[in-house]
């Protein structure tokens, strides 16, 4: 990559990396398991694209997305990769996920990424806490402590292990609790149509710390519906001559200066169309429409 390249949407901190607000998610890379080609052939076409910000997690496909990304950009250091821990793969059962919190157990799963991703430093490791939906939750009396958590983590960043440390699936008052350990971002679910955390990301925008809405663009969870089958996000995108995914992206990189997007996707032509949304503007009647729709 070169510093030529315009990133998607401007760009924003993470951490101590200066990243392009729209960037990738790699979950959708599980499906390349067995033909890892045209997964490589994304993930540069992003890098093409000016995305330099990767969001993944070990347990995406039993490290299939790490090692993709592993081919495709080895220890490049101009790649922000961020990872999660707190969970691993299991299979045969409902779910494809078991939690794993305990603090020795999260520095397994830090190691198990740095040699998944060939790299000798994660840029940003997430502590997936299991504290909201959707996914896996746990009653409170069931929760690792969050102290433990973050000193082993904390730990890891001091050995240079970790550049910066996060969470995901997380509470306000966890986010509060967190913040003197030194919080690069939060991941919750968030959309247009699906604003359950906007006191969190509120706390987020005054305490300098990224929040990276995962489902930006909602999900086959009924509590997050889809943003492009939405009436109002279609009418806006008929307006534009733009997609309704593109609307739904656009409307969250307005809605806070310090929200990074990770939309995912197994398509090269996606790729670009999630790119291109940060060129999209919304007037400020479409934005108060799309405002209203969850008030």
């Amino acid at each position: 990559m070169t510093g030529t390249i315009t990133r998607p949407g401007g760009t924003a901190r993470l951490g101590a990396r200066t990243v392009s607000r729209i960037g990738y998610g790699a979950m959708a890379l599980e499906r390349f398991e067995h033909d890892p080609e045209p997964a490589v052939a994304l993930l540069r076409r992003a890098a093409e694209l000016g995305i330099d910000h990767i969001d993944t997690a070990d347990f995406y496909g039993r490290s299939v997305s790490n090692d993709l990304i592993r081919r495709a950009f080895g220890n490049d250091e101009a790649i922000t990769v961020v990872t999660k821990v707190g969970a691993v793969r299991v299979e045969g059962g409902s779910f494809p996920l078991a939690l794993e919190q305990r603090p020795e157990q999260l520095r397994e799963q830090v190691n198990a990424n740095l040699h998944s991703l060939g790299r000798e430093r994660l840029d940003v490791v997430n502590l997936r806490r299991p504290e909201v939906g959707p996914g896996i939750t746990v009653p409170d009396d069931e929760l690792v402590d969050l102290d433990d958590q973050l000193a082993e983590l904390i730990a890891l960043r001091e050995e240079g292990v970790i550049g910066a440390i996060g969470l995901s699936a997380v509470r306000h008052a966890t986010v509060q609790r967190a913040l003197p350990a030194g919080i690069a971002c939060v991941q919750n679910a968030f959309s247009v149509l699906s604003r359950d955390h906007e006191d969190t990301l509120a706390l987020c925008l005054a305490e300098g710390v990224a929040w990276v809405p995962y489902f930006p663009l909602g999900s086959g969870f009924p509590q997050l519906p889809s943003v492009t089958d939405d009436p109002v996000a279609r009418e806006v995108a008929a307006e534009l001559g733009v997609t309704p995914a593109q609307v739904g992206l656009a409307w969250l990189l307005g809605h806070a200066p310090n929200i990074l997007l990770i939309p995912g996707t197994g398509s090269i032509p996606h790729l670009e169309e999630n790119a291109a949304a940060g060129d999209v503007s919304l007037t400020a009647d479409q934005r108060e429409r799309l405002d209203a729709i969850a008030a």
